[in-house]
């Protein structure tokens, strides 16, 4: 609130309506550190066998494997898909209206949420799968809402994210698995990467964050477990490449 309240008031600094901003001299309150519990390997694995077989498995492979944020997933079309390329194209998202309450289709934030990520061979195989059984299901309702959602309802209209979200709860739920949040998966795709020694430059473009101190931030838990692999390939590299 405070940020907004004092970008607000810059407009109108700049717009001599003002003098100075005032909430520019307020200091702002401190933010509670937000732990990050992202699933292990060994849990991501596990869920990744819950969702084999269901109907929008393609959905749930792309939120671990690529990290893309709810509404990126929810919001993709089959424009933004190159099954030839394997590749992925995230430019916009689908955001419930405040105004509203409907749901809309909006542009990333900013540029850098704007990509193109190389998609894993599995989840590839998945949305090919998923577009074959989507195109079934076209055929056989008598109405298609939408024909270009990659992830829609049986009668083509937009997934709301509340019955996503729902979905997820009860996916964790039957595998036995601890309840964390929906935007867990997509930190729990940033540690693996991280883990498997993906730089953090890597990283930060594959999910879209603005700047590299925020991916280095949120997952500083992984810190140790890449510090003791690049001791051990130091070690490889100095003492037993003999």
């Amino acid at each position: 609130m405070h940020a907004s309240l004092r970008r607000a008031l810059n407009v109108a600094v700049r717009w001599q309506l003002i003098h100075t901003n005032p909430a520019a001299l307020v200091e702002p309150p401190s933010l509670p550190h937000a732990e990050v519990r992202p699933y292990s390997l060994g849990e991501a694995r596990r869920f990744l066998k819950a969702v084999e077989g269901l109907r929008l498995e393609a959905r749930w492979l792309i939120g671990i494997a690529l990290g893309l944020r709810q509404g990126e997933v929810l919001g993709l079309r089959w424009e933004d898909v190159d099954l030839t390329a394997g590749t992925l194209r995230v430019r916009g998202q689908l955001q419930r209206d405040p105004d509203t309450g409907g749901l809309v289709f909006v542009e990333t934030k900013t540029a850098r949420s704007r990509r193109t990520l190389p998609l894993p061979p599995t989840v590839l195989a998945a949305l090919r799968r998923h577009q074959a059984n989507q195109a079934a299901e076209r055929f056989e309702a008598e109405r298609w809402a939408d024909p270009s959602l990659v992830f829609a309802t049986t009668v083509g209209t937009p997934v709301h994210p509340r019955n996503d979200y729902r979905s997820f709860r009860e996916i964790i739920r039957q595998a036995g698995l601890r309840q964390v949040r929906l935007h867990d998966l997509r930190h729990t795709a940033a540690s693996v990467l991280l883990a498997q020694g993906v730089p953090a430059r890597v990283v930060m473009e594959i999910l879209g964050h603005s700047q590299i101190s925020v991916t280095l931030n949120i997952y500083a838990h992984v810190a140790p477990e890449i510090a003791r692999e690049a001791a051990s390939r130091m070690e490889g590299a100095l003492w037993s490449g003999e």
